[in-house]
């Protein structure tokens, strides 16, 4: 079956152009110019990938992208920033979003960060991971403590459940960038602080004195690698 992806993009040119190159690499999509009505889109139905510019009539790419991630819904989305949206990207980035390009782009670079993503969705998680009363199902993207459930954004339940795959290996903040955003960017390692900071937050019954996710100092952070009781 076909991967479906909807393109959220008032640039009629553009929107045509990515909309003809990722159906010559046999996907479908569903391009909507207004940022209300691709929402909806969103919404009411299931994409395997969402491509979603910032600067929208109707509602802007932040707003959509809040209100989706705020459902729950983990669909990988790619933004498209202009240079000068430095502060959006990090604010993208902060709500979940899964990667970004910059325009002008290249179309070349576009669909090998479309195919990356898309890639990543599919591979194959590990079985739940239980450590101490903490328990990490990745089927359901779920997290609990102590037998209860831990609301947790899309990005902080990869951040924590790739800690949690790799217990006591220490990660860098442009390591994390890497693996959990796919990207490195020395500019964002803040995002990674805040991510960590509300998961420790959630997870710890002392944030300043972490069972689970430990500071690496010089380095950065890594998941207790000893039996939690």
């Amino acid at each position: 079956m076909s991967k479906i992806i909807l393109v959220i993009e008032d640039n009629a040119d553009l929107g045509n152009l990515l909309s003809l190159h990722l159906r010559d690499l046999n996907f479908e999509v569903v391009c909507e110019p207004d940022g209300r009505k691709g929402l909806r889109q969103a919404e009411s139905h299931v994409f395997d990938l969402i491509i979603l510019d910032i600067m929208l009539p109707g509602m802007d790419g932040i707003e959509i992208l809040r209100q989706i991630r705020g459902k729950g819904n983990a669909v990988p989305i790619l933004m498209l920033t202009s240079k000068s949206s430095e502060t959006d990207r990090v604010v993208g980035l902060e709500l979940g979003a899964d990667d970004y390009v910059t325009k002008p782009f290249s179309i070349r670079e576009l669909l090998a960060r479309v195919k990356a993503l898309l890639r990543r969705a599919e591979a194959d998680q590990p079985k739940t991971i239980v450590e101490g009363e903490l328990v990490i199902c990745p089927e359901k993207r779920t997290v609990s403590l102590s037998g209860k459930s831990i609301d947790v954004t899309a990005k902080e339940f990869d951040l924590l459940y790739y800690f949690a795959s790799h217990p006591g290996r220490a990660y860098s903040r442009s390591q994390l960038l890497d693996q959990i955003w796919g990207y490195a960017h020395s500019g964002y390692e803040h995002t990674v602080n805040s991510h960590i900071n509300r998961l420790r937050s959630k997870i710890e019954k002392n944030p300043a004195k972490p069972r689970y996710i430990l500071t690496v100092w010089g380095v950065g952070y890594k998941f207790a690698d000893e039996n939690i009781p």
